[in-house]
């Protein structure tokens, strides 16, 4: 098994292949998301509506899939906060008495696996897909338990990788795995 590409985003900047792919001056992670999508030119209107765990996973996985074949490719991701500030959101607009409008579009991103989610409905995917809450990143149990799905033949590659996210703290190493 090797890793075949490798994207990093942290500190208002993705690397691909440890290489700067683009940096921003964004001061925060809702800004930097933007900036991003646009200088990728990225066209997929969902993405704004996306909770911010999602958007830091959809653009590692589009620096990476971009021009692969993604036909059998599964999504093995973790993270140590699950979906805790989407969660966190929601329940402040449940707490609210003067503002009590639970928004449902908040709701579905109260599962940390919906970024995966996202990122299967926008390549057409219909793969294996895990989503693993860690104490902190462990490539070993990662690169295990996509080495089953590989040697299983349930996927001829992984995209596999860590995206913790709370508040305006994040990081996404997301990596594409072959056999």
């Amino acid at each position: 098994m090797k890793k075949t590409a490798i994207c990093t985003i942290e500190n208002s900047r993705i690397s691909f292949n440890n290489q700067v792919l683009f940096e921003s001056k964004a001061n925060n992670f809702a800004e930097f998301a933007k900036d991003a999508y646009r200088n990728l030119n990225i066209n997929y209107p969902k993405f704004h509506k996306m909770d911010s765990l999602s958007k830091l996973a959809f653009l590692a996985a589009e620096v990476i899939l971009n021009d692969q074949d993604k036909s059998k490719t599964a999504l093995v991701f973790a993270n140590k906060s699950a979906s805790l500030d989407t969660d966190y959101k929601y329940q402040s607009s449940i707490n609210s008495s003067e503002d009590f409008f639970p928004s449902p579009a908040v709701f579905v991103y109260t599962l940390p696996n919906i970024c995966v989610g996202e990122i299967s409905i926008k390549h057409k995917m219909q793969t294996e897909n895990a989503f693993f809450v860690l104490d902190e990143m462990d490539e070993e149990f990662l690169n295990h338990y996509s080495q089953q799905l590989l040697d299983s033949g349930k996927a001829e590659k992984v995209l596999c990788g860590w995206t913790e996210l709370y508040q305006e703290s994040y990081k996404a190493f997301v990596y594409l795995l072959t056999a």
